[in-house]
This record gives C-alpha cells, sequence and structure tokens, in this order.
C-alpha cells in the first residue's frame, strides 16, 4: 500500500472485517475505499434497521428495482492501463513468503480438530451446484425445502458467503417467488441488521420483548443442561438433534428445517438464554462454512425471537419465544433415514 496512489477492498459488514478494514485505514498514507457487492440492495440504501421481513419487503418492493438493474461489469478492469510492479517488495515477501503447493496443512495455523469437508470451492464448483438446483430442485423446492429426506434446499450459501457466486447471478435466473424471497428477503434483511447495529451479535440486540420474556424465565427448570462439550460432541439423549449437529461437524452445514430445532434444543438445553447464545454462535462459527456470516447470525439470533413474533400460551424457559421439539418434527416429516446417515 506504500506504493499505491489507491487502496481498494470489499466491504462486509460482520465478523472482524470492518475493524480490520479500519485498523488498516488508519495505517495507509493514500485513499482507502471499500466496495459494496454485498447483495442487490446496497448496504447504505436503507436509513433504519428493519425488524420484521413483511415491513422489509414493503420497502424492497418500493426500493429495489432501481437498484436491480446495476449490474456488476463482467470484466471491470478490461481495457483499463495499470501498471503492475517488476518485482514483489521484500518486505512484502518477508511477511508473506511465497508458498510451494500443495501446502502441508499440518503447518498452518488453524484449529486442527475441525476437519475439512468434501465440498469444494471457487466459482467453478458454485456455477455446478446453482445448475444443478435449477435444474433438480427448484421446482419442487417450495414444497420439499423443509423435507430432510428429500434434499430440496439449494446449498448456495457457502458461495455466496465466500464470493464465489454473486446473488446477481442467481437473480438473473428464473426464480420461484419462494426462493427468491429466501435469496433476497431474508438475506437482505440480515445484511441490513449487521451493517446498522454494531451489537449485531449481541444479546442486547434482541427485541424488547424477546429479552423480557427470556429473562422472566431465565431461572425455570431446565429439563437437564449439557455444557459446550457435550453439545459439540453430540453427546445429548437426542438422536435427532444429535444427527444434525453431526451433519454440521463432517459437512459443515445443518439442513435448514433441522437448523432451527438444532437451536430451540440449544435453548432449552443451556443454564441461561445467553449461554445458548454463546454456545450457537460458537458452534456455528467454528463449524459451518458459512459461519460468520449476516444470515448465520439472522438465524442464530431468529431462534431466540429476532425477526419473529410473540407466541402464546406462554411455555416454560421459552416464554412467549416459538417453540419447536424434535418430537414435533418426528412426526411432520421422516428423520429416521436422516438420523442413521449421521450416526455415530
Amino acid at each position: 500500500a506504500g506504493r499505491a496512489c489507491l487502496v481498494v477492498t470489499d466491504e462486509f459488514p460482520c465478523f472482524m472485517l470492518p475493524k480490520l478494514v479500519a485498523a488498516a485505514a488508519q495505517k495507509v498514507d493514500v485513499l482507502l475505499e471499500q466496495v459494496d457487492s454485498n447483495g442487490l440492495l446496497p448496504l447504505r440504501a436503507a436509513e433504519k434497521v428493519f425488524l420484521t421481513a413483511a415491513s422489509f419487503r414493503r420497502f424492497l418492493a418500493k426500493e429495489l428495482p432501481r437498484h436491480e438493474a446495476e449490474l456488476p461489469a463482467a470484466e471491470p478492469l478490461k481495457g483499463a492501463r495499470i501498471p503492475r510492479p517488476k518485482t514483489v517488495p521484500e518486505e512484502i515477501l518477508r511477511r508473506w513468503p511465497p508458498s510451494k503447493l500443495p501446502v502441508d496443512r499440518s503447518t498452518l495455523p488453524i484449529d486442527h480438530s475441525v476437519a475439512p469437508v468434501a465440498a469444494k470451492g471457487g466459482s467453478a464448483a458454485a456455477r455446478e451446484a446453482l445448475n444443478r438446483f435449477m435444474d433438480a430442485k427448484l421446482s419442487r423446492y417450495a414444497e420439499d425445502r423443509n423435507h430432510p429426506e428429500r434434499d430440496a434446499t439449494s446449498g448456495l450459501s457457502p458461495y455466496l458467503h465466500f464470493g464465489h457466486l454473486s446473488v446477481h447471478e442467481i437473480c438473473a435466473r428464473r426464480l420461484t417467488k419462494e426462493f427468491r424471497d429466501q435469496l433476497v428477503t431474508w438475506r437482505e434483511l440480515g445484511y441490513n441488521m449487521s451493517s446498522k447495529r454494531p451489537d449485531y451479535d449481541r444479546y442486547e440486540s434482541l427485541p424488547l420483548w424477546a429479552r423480557r420474556t427470556l429473562e422472566d424465565h431465565a431461572s425455570d427448570p431446565r429439563p437437564t443442561v449439557y455444557s459446550l462439550e457435550e453439545f459439540e460432541s453430540a453427546s445429548t439423549h437426542d438422536p435427532l438433534w444429535n444427527a444434525a449437529q453431526r451433519e454440521l461437524v463432517r459437512e459443515g452445514r445443518i439442513h435448514n428445517y433441522l437448523r432451527m430445532v438444532w437451536g430451540k434444543k440449544i435453548l432449552e438445553w443451556s443454564a441461561s438464554p445467553r449461554e445458548a447464545l454463546d454456545i450457537m454462535i460458537e458452534l456455528n462459527n467454528k463449524y459451518a462454512i458459512d459461519g460468520r456470516d449476516p444470515n448465520s447470525y439472522s438465524g442464530i439470533f431468529w431462534i431466540l425471537g429476532r425477526y419473529d413474533r410473540a407466541w402464546g400460551p406462554e411455555r416454560p424457559i421459552f416464554g412467549k419465544i416459538r417453540y419447536m421439539s424434535s418430537e414435533n418434527t418426528a412426526r411432520k416429516f421422516r428423520v429416521k433415514d436422516y438420523i442413521a446417515r449421521y450416526a455415530p
């Protein structure tokens, strides 16, 4: 950056990246610009935080059409005359020495308790996943997406998270209204929250009604209380929950519907709502390929009432928070094959 006239970086509204960019801006002596390529709606197009999907849909209906026509250039640097340095500065080589492929993973400063997953990254793999979804799953997405045994979810979230696939590219296809609502409304809603509230990942960011009802029932007796280690190792008494946790550890994901059940049971089996939140964030960010993402935080905080409403009658532990259970899930869907697939 010391030899540059301008530094350009991606803008991402959560995890450590906003602080990292702010720190970099203090160190460079030239202009540093962030490019917002997070979604269809620019992060600054909304002036407030939206608390419900319904209110955000109304906003999108008015605001989004004028932004959808602004497509990213396929080759943004085509024709640009950019001087390239003949050599890499010694300072950079000392700090980031070049590696020889293939890299020995055991030498990397990462958590080696988290095993690699079979999924492949990159834009080619992302487009293959998109094509498979469009050809084999989109037509039955609305009816089958909640059924673990029917494999109708898109699996595109990790590719969107890492920028291997653009939401513009997906929306250029002919989508069903149900899938578009998930892709646009719910995804952009998460980015709205994380870009407007610095405490998006804090318990205090929950709606007031949710915090009140959780605190009213925080001292309710729990049927059982598990530690983080017991949750992480899938050592609960519930076969369906254990299967969902093993799917997370082995594949870096949990089926969309079962992820909600997974979170609700962590709330029920933790010593307090705050501890439940900490456990969900830790497990999700450690194992989910699309962890540390606005969508991930939306899903976790939905468990505790964000973007939801109060439900009655009040229940122990949950209060007015929406209740879900493994037993009800087993009655709705065929979960035996799923449990067998993720057996110990």
